[in-house]
């Protein structure tokens, strides 16, 4: 297990450690946790728990979630001792294609209006966790969430800053095209045009209404009733691109978790189409370093970014949905691509370029119990509140993951109707010796895989406790050799780093950084959880 001191904080921190015995759930929003908790006391395991939470973050986070989100999950299952992967990212509709988009007039793909939404897989994902692993009934595990939708939940503070900025964008995008955008102003704006603000209280009738038909269908309805032909009549009314077949076809799947050891512990990460196997190739690239004792040194930051770039340069080429990869991931994860990829690493940055791998807006939440099950979820909008298209009287919103598509028709990542994208949201889970450690994650698009190995770095590397490990400072790539560090990091750490050819940005902004749920096992069988400080996190602890 990991080697930490809970009693030691480098950083300033306003939040200790929590322990429990019996159950705990983390993520972004306490109303979120609080209702995970309300599971477990009612003897829910943690995939009920999970199922829970997903269900209210909508309503408790709607600039990060939505009914029209994609979920991952990575689920734990004691008495297996087996952690299951489970893809529940939509298809592109059947009618889309790179050339009509290139047609409408872009050279990429937009990230608003109808072009990148995709078939949301979320709430199939909800219903086949439940079907698989849960012990209670959608009715009882919505309830929650379709109560404090009528009730109206408080809009927490960092929530209303995003609320505040994506709205502007959206409010661009119905300028310019009113038809697919009008309701979702009318849905998540006040009746006088301004965004909610923290402490305003937010209703969603629509939304407690259809969770209810969503639980008395087990999701059925989404894909193959009612609620699915509201949604594609809505999109053939006001230009968009979805046929009744696009959801009765789709399904989620449960997938085999890729895998890589790191200074003796296996980090668990989804398969593409989904992204977490960067965090394996850093992690596999920074195995054969040595880092500095001392954590808050230039040439930690330094490896670390240089390990990240080298994996990212490699993932955003590669990276599509499986059936259309031409790469193996097996030859990705490879140690001897991982070699290769390590030489390249001097006291100098490096304008990262992908190598030859071949031989021959998001919400996180995680939950445990008092059998040892534990989950980490994901599911997410992509940009903030995603495409900004809502459909009238159903509370689903679209995300807008299709702008991870390329229109390139040589990139495996090309967009093609039927295929699913490029994904950003990952969910992580470590284990050692064959045992859970714990679910982990940390949310925020293309800074989600450098959030995994940073956090990682700071458990096993450094021993940092699940707080430790995510108040410490973090550092971004951006792009070629340009990096963002946020203000607490040291100044002679930012010097240092421009010395060796990085383009350094000080930021103040942390939200954009990052923000991740931790719960670890501890060897005499307790749950020692932390969350971010970057975000309005809480841990439910029973």
């Amino acid at each position: 297990m990991p080697q930490y001191d809970p009693c030691k904080y480098t950083y300033p921190s306003r939040r200790n450690v929590v322990y429990a015995k019996n159950g705990m759930a983390c993520t972004s929003v306490p109303l979120g946790a609080q209702v995970g908790l309300e599971v477990l006391k009612a003897g829910g395991n943690a995939m009920d728990a999970a199922v829970a939470m997903a269900a209210g973050m909508p309503l408790f986070e709607p600039t990060g979630n939505g009914l029209g989100s994609d979920a991952f999950a990575l689920v734990w299952v004691e008495k297996e001792k087996k952690l299951y992967g489970l893809n529940a990212s939509g298809v592109a509709p059947s009618a889309l294609s790179a050339e009509l988009v290139k047609q409408s007039g872009f050279t990429e793909m937009p990230k608003a209006g109808w072009l990148p939404t995709m078939v949301p897989g979320a709430p199939a994902g909800w219903a086949e966790l439940n079907r698989r692993f849960g012990t209670k009934p959608l009715t009882e595990l919505f309830a929650p969430a379709i109560a404090y939708a009528r009730q109206g939940v408080p809009v927490p503070v960092n929530v209303s800053h995003q609320w505040a900025r994506d709205s502007q964008r959206i409010k661009k995008a119905m300028e310019e095209n009113p038809a697919p955008h009008a309701y979702w102003w009318k849905s998540f704006m006040k009746e006088d045009g301004s965004p909610y603000a923290a402490g305003d209280l937010f209703r969603w009738e629509e939304y407690a209404a259809t969770l209810e038909e969503l639980a008395a269908t087990d999701c059925e309805s989404y894909y193959r009733g009612r609620l699915m032909e509201k949604m594609v009549s809505f999109s053939r009314e006001t230009g968009g691109y979805f046929t009744e077949d696009d959801f009765r076809n789709y399904r989620p799947a449960w997938v085999e978790p890729i895998t890589a050891d790191y200074r003796g512990y296996t980090v668990c990460e989804i398969p593409p189409n989904g992204h977490g196997i960067t965090v394996l190739m850093a992690l596999n690239i920074l195995n054969g370093m040595t880092l500095a004792p001392d954590r808050e040194n230039a040439n930690t930051y330094h490896k670390i970014m240089e390990a990240i770039k080298l994996a990212f340069a490699d993932t955003k080429t590669y990276v599509a949905d499986p059936r259309y990869m031409k790469t193996k991931v097996a030859d990705m994860l490879s140690e001897e691509y991982a070699a290769r990829r390590r030489a390249l690493i001097t006291h100098k940055a490096l304008t990262p370029q992908a190598g030859d791998p071949s031989c021959g807006g998001t919400i996180y939440l995680c939950t445990a119990d008092a059998e040892g099950n534990m989950v980490s979820w994901i599911q997410s909008n992509y940009t903030t509140f995603g495409a900004g298209v809502a459909v009238p009287g159903t509370g689903v919103s679209f995300q807008n993951r299709g702008a991870n598509f390329s229109l390139d028709p040589s990139s495996d990542n090309c967009l093609a109707g039927g295929k699913k994208s490029y994904h950003t949201i990952i969910p992580g889970f470590l284990l050692k010796d064959g045992e859970a450690v714990g679910p982990f994650g940390v949310m925020g698009a293309f800074m989600q895989p450098q959030g995994h190995v940073e956090v990682l770095v700071n458990t096993i590397d450094y021993h940092m406790n699940p707080q430790e490990a995510l108040d410490a400072p973090r550092v971004q790539w951006i792009g070629d050799k340009h990096i963002q560090l946020e203000r607490e990091t040291g100044p002679e750490i930012a010097e240092a780093l421009a010395a060796m050819g990085h383009e350094v940005e000080v930021i103040d902004d942390r939200i954009n950084m990052g923000r991740g749920q931790i719960i670890w096992r501890t060897e005499n069988g307790l749950l020692i959880g932390g969350t971010e400080p970057r975000c309005d996190g809480t841990v439910a602890a029973w």
